[in-house]
């Protein structure tokens, strides 16, 4: 059966010629998105794309289809807006401060469905480390901010969540024996260490010294998770790390689970002109029920 998300895969398709592009903007994973078309062009009974090496095409019928979908997708939003209007809505603006690493993985397809969702608002994001945005939401520079580890009742919702993982050179002996069993804070405390803050307060320092522990032998200190993967791989150290600020590439690299978990949580925190913002409370209802 067709449905909305459907239609804004085939526009999304249509407009970047790129099967994995467009999955990536409606929020689908690739084999997710080459099923739906498939599906999709299955129950039409003809083909909507032609199929290249390295681009897709729209075939005669699919233009048509693109354009019918396109202007369907379009009153929609004209729908949405009018509502949004009539419930004061329209021409919302959200300042929404957070950290880079929740930027740049758990945000955008928050605020994605949000902005398709209501498309008349506008969601501004501020970028600054941890302290930053406890300080904003206090001054009340901004209607939201994603606060780490918030204490019980304090976050109108959570993000998401992550955990802690040790990495460290493939060679390394440690890497070697932990195996997938996981590897205690206590074991990396006398290690060569790659410390990375990733801008936040909460960091591979912070973590062993909550556990009673010192690091012995800090190499290097650096903002950047990724420039402190790099640097493991070259043998500087081994290095703690959040699971979803793990690069790409891990070649060279090794991976061990910390043990016991050491977790974060992510939430978002209203300031106080935020509880009273018409448009801030839009945006935490649409989270709470899931789009």
């Amino acid at each position: 059966m067709m449905n909305l998300l459907h239609w804004r895969l085939l526009v999304a398709v249509a407009d970047a010629s790129n099967i994995s592009r467009a999955a990536e903007e409606v929020g689908m994973t690739q084999s997710g998105a080459s099923q739906a078309i498939a599906q999709l062009e299955s129950s039409l009974g003809f083909a909507v794309f032609t199929r290249e090496r390295r681009h897709i095409g729209v075939t005669a019928l699919g233009e048509q289809v693109v354009g019918h979908a396109r202007s369907m997708l379009e009153r929609l939003n004209a729908i949405r807006m009018l509502a949004d209007e009539n419930r004061g809505l329209q021409g919302g603006r959200i300042r929404l401060a957070s950290f880079p690493s929740v930027t740049s993985t758990l945000l955008p397809g928050l605020l994605r469905d949000f902005k398709r969702l209501h498309p008349g608002m506008e969601v501004v994001v501020l970028e600054g480390t941890d302290e930053e945005v406890e300080e904003w939401l206090a001054a009340d520079t901004v209607e939201l901010g994603v606060v780490m580890n918030p204490l019980p009742g304090r976050a109108d919702f959570i993000v998401g969540q992550d955990v802690w993982v040790a990495v460290m050179p493939a060679s390394h002996p440690l890497g070697r024996h932990a195996g997938t069993s996981g590897i205690t804070l206590e074991k990396l405390a006398d290690q060569p260490f790659v410390l990375a803050t990733g801008g936040c307060i909460v960091n591979g320092k912070s973590l062993m010294e909550q556990a009673g522990l010192q690091l012995s032998d800090i190499r290097v200190k650096v903002r950047d998770w990724s420039s402190a993967c790099l640097l493991v791989r070259e043998g500087m150290g081994v290095a703690l790390v959040p699971e979803s600020a793990l690069p790409v590439e891990l070649r060279g690299l090794c991976v061990v689970p910390v043990t016991p978990t050491v977790q974060r949580e992510f939430g978002l925190v209203c300031s106080p002109c935020g509880k009273s913002s018409a448009a801030t409370q839009a945006l935490l209802k649409g989270l709470r029920r899931g789009g």
